[in-house]
């Protein structure tokens, strides 16, 4: 004969409960994974990086290399400094689309390849770490916001684009063979610093121009393409964080190898753990009735109740039990109202009349304060019970 299976208690989690509390979260889940399913279907044909001539979105460049490819200006996309310094020539346009990502190696390299080859360099929104070496003596400002400015210059390329989208950094440039165009706040925003040989190099305060949604706005275009096809070939540097140059020489510490925003990615993800932990903290809900597991004698529950007050010193919250569970049962031998029962203005007049003159005083017993010990205790207990005998036998 085999021993019967014990019933799972009321504390076991269902396969139901478990799905009931989890399905709202894997449905969050999944809604996540499509999305992002779907976005990468979307733009993995034409999404490469901002600035970048393979990309087709608002902020890549593609459509100006289209344009330039068209004047007969080839394009060549390049992520090392190896191809970037072997390709530099006088024939050939380097643009360098962010110089401040470059270390202070790197931009050694660069220069000394680009300084005499008698090409030209195109520097997009470099600022003080990269200046002093890519653009000696030129100094940046604080920037400005972007948007329509005319030329006031007499460079070629900028009277012939008229008024374009620039700002972005300003540049001061006390060189005598530096010309600027498109001045905000007194300053240029765009700078060409000519060589000792035929090459020069442009310094361009922002962006804007390259990119595909602003390439079609007042003389964008137009600036871009002088800019940029001066020579007949072009070679875009995008840098690279896998560059095998930026570790220079292994001088590098760990935190420079580390991108730049890791700080602030540091600090989402704290938060983002807090605020997980904050959702998935325990909290008090609603009172839920259930059976147990097995079933407890009265007296059992009773003296497990006593326990826990003589253990935790709760004279007072015993105190409170006792004289309540006697006004309630008084109310009902008197006909007072259960809503009363815990008034001494309604009780205490209607035990009194029950009571002998000389007897016991009701309001004390019933109302009065907490017993100092716990011989006090017993004794209001007692005293409790034996009220509730004369007021049943009176």
């Amino acid at each position: 004969m085999t021993a019967p299976t014990a019933a799972p208690t009321s504390t076991s989690v269902t396969v139901r409960q478990l799905w009931t509390r989890s399905r709202g979260l894997l449905l969050a889940l999944a809604i996540l994974a499509a999305a992002g399913i779907a976005l990468a279907a979307l733009h993995s044909n034409s999404q490469h990086g901002s600035l970048d001539p393979r990309s087709a979105d608002q902020y890549g460049s593609r459509a100006v290399a289209q344009l330039l490819k068209a004047q007969g200006v080839s394009t060549r996309v390049v992520t090392t400094l190896d191809e970037a310094t072997a390709a530099t020539g006088p024939d050939t346009t380097l643009l360098i689309t962010v110089p401040d990502l470059l270390t202070e190696g790197q931009q050694r390299q660069l220069r000394a390849a680009t300084a005499d080859s008698g090409g030209r360099t195109v520097l997009i929104a470099p600022s003080a770490p990269s200046l002093g070496i890519l653009a000696p003596g030129i100094r940046a400002e604080s920037p400005v916001s972007v948007k329509p400015r005319d030329p006031n210059c007499s460079q070629p390329a900028a009277t012939r684009a008229g008024r374009a989208d620039t700002g972005g950094i300003r540049y001061a440039a006390p060189n005598e063979n530096s010309d600027g165009c498109y001045p905000a706040e007194g300053l240029p925003t765009l700078l060409r610093t000519a060589h000792q040989g035929q090459g020069d190099t442009v310094l361009l305060g922002a962006p804007d121009i390259l990119l595909n949604h602003r390439l079609d706005k007042e003389g964008n275009a137009s600036l871009a393409l002088q800019l940029l096809g001066s020579r007949p070939h072009l070679v875009w540097y995008l840098p690279s964080l896998g560059d095998a140059s930026a570790t220079d020489g292994g001088k590098r510490s760990f935190f420079d190898l580390i991108p730049s925003g890791w700080r602030w990615a540091a600090l989402q993800l704290a938060l983002a753990a807090v605020l997980a932990a904050i959702w998935r903290a325990r909290r008090l809900g609603p009172l839920v009735t259930e059976q147990l597991p097995v079933a407890i004698r009265a007296s059992e529950a009773t003296e497990g109740r006593a326990r826990l007050y003589r253990k935790a010193n709760a004279r007072d919250r015993a105190a409170d039990t006792l004289r309540s569970a006697t006004r309630t049962r008084l109310a009902a031998l008197l006909g007072v109202a259960a809503s009363a029962a815990h008034s001494p203005e309604v009780l205490v007049p209607a035990v009194s009349a029950r009571l002998p003159a000389a007897g016991r005083d009701p309001l004390s017993l019933l109302f009065g304060p907490p017993p100092a010990d716990d011989a006090a205790l017993v004794r209001l207990a007692d005293e409790l019970d034996a009220l509730e005998r004369e007021v049943r036998t009176s």
